[in-house]
């Protein structure tokens, strides 16, 4: 029997992908103990994930401490872990794996020349580009699991699991066998946040033009940022904006009881497709689409990017302003007009609604 430890101390998205580690080596390996380490607020995307035996809970903030970062080690070393899967691949993690004892410890390669300090058995070099549907993001992680055997049959598609409880429970009231389109209208961080005003237009587009109730999906600490946004809607009998999600479990229950997702590129989309429900992407300007646009076939699965409709915008950029745009990208996004927009969206709804 293996003992396999995976670290993913990142954002939902990232962890939910970084699960097809565990389902395909658990595949191969069905007496396997898998181990997957994941920042609290992200374990929604594991619970009751049949592959993954032991969820370990790590606070972003406190990991910073040397203290921690120690405790955390001596806890990895006890363990004593055959292989440990480092899709992370940051300074924690690394320290981690460094001095883990594990047998084999399999990282991505530093781009820093001197990156690359013997953090890892097996250090595995960034593809440049991707070669498959599912995206970069998920080709990475997939090149991880390769050091570790041969996967002859491999499922690049992460799984959601839900109980029979939560398949079944009724989160939507009376709007139960409505058809519902999400619409997460606002991003996870503000670099991911369309304009107010955008998203208004969105939200009054499809509510015209198609027999379906809007519900706005956001974090409980974004509802007076969501009022902004209601107010700023035509048709707001057709808007839900009190059904919502305290925490990432409730959002999985509740998307998997709606008919679609618009949104920002960002975790729920993953969670969506993860839950075989149509999405339509909104990427910010500085995010890399072949990363992180997954099983994209311009009909279930579609999106836009700026870089799309205007792709010289960045040829005269210094790398300096490339990063203050990153930063601040609001003039950016406010150059990805309703009008660029709405076109592909009711592309994209005329095909699943």
């Amino acid at each position: 029997m293996k003992k396999v430890l995976i670290i993913q101390n990142k954002r939902i998205g990232d962890v939910l992908i970084s699960s097809v580690i565990a389902n395909n080596f658990k595949a191969k390996h069905p007496d396997s103990e898998i181990h997957f380490m994941a920042y609290d607020f992200t374990h929604g995307v594991l619970v009751n994930n049949p592959n993954i035996d032991k969820i370990i809970s790590i606070n972003d903030q406190e990991l910073k401490k040397i203290d921690v970062l120690f405790k955390t080690i001596r806890a990895v070393r006890k363990e004593k872990y055959d292989i440990i899967f480092d899709p992370y691949s940051k300074t924690q993690s690394r320290l981690i794996c460094k001095f883990s004892g594990a047998k084999q410890t399999i990282g991505h390669k530093s781009r820093k020349k001197l990156g690359n300090l013997g953090y890892y058995t097996n250090p595995v070099a960034i593809a440049k580009e991707k070669t498959k549907i599912c995206g970069k993001a998920i080709e990475d992680r997939i090149h991880l699991l390769q050091q570790a055997g041969s996967f002859e049959s491999i499922d690049y598609e992460p799984k959601i699991f839900l109980t029979t409880k939560e398949q079944t429970q009724n989160y939507l009231g009376e709007h139960a066998n409505q058809k519902i389109v999400v619409l997460g209208i606002l991003g996870s961080t503000p670099q991911k946040s369309m304009p107010y005003a955008y998203v208004a237009q969105m939200a009054d587009f499809i509510t015209s033009n198609y027999e379906v109730k809007v519900l706005f999906n956001y974090a409980p600490n974004q509802k007076q940022e969501a009022q902004k946004i209601y107010a700023l809607c035509k048709n707001k009998s057709n808007i839900l904006l009190d059904i919502y999600a305290k925490n990432i479990r409730d959002f999985i229950q509740i998307m998997n009881q709606c008919t679609a997702l618009v949104a920002n590129e960002g975790g729920t989309v993953h969670i969506a497709k993860a839950l075989n429900k149509p999405t339509f992407t909104i990427f910010s300007p500085y995010v890399n689409k072949d990363h992180w646009a997954s099983f994209e076939d311009g009909i279930k699965h579609h999106s836009v990017h700026l870089l799309e409709m205007k792709p010289n915008l960045f040829a005269d950029f210094t790398f300096e302003e490339r990063k203050k745009i990153e930063k601040n990208p609001e003039e950016l996004y406010l150059q990805l007009t309703p009008e660029m927009i709405l076109p592909e969206l009711d592309r994209f709804l005329k095909n699943t609604i």
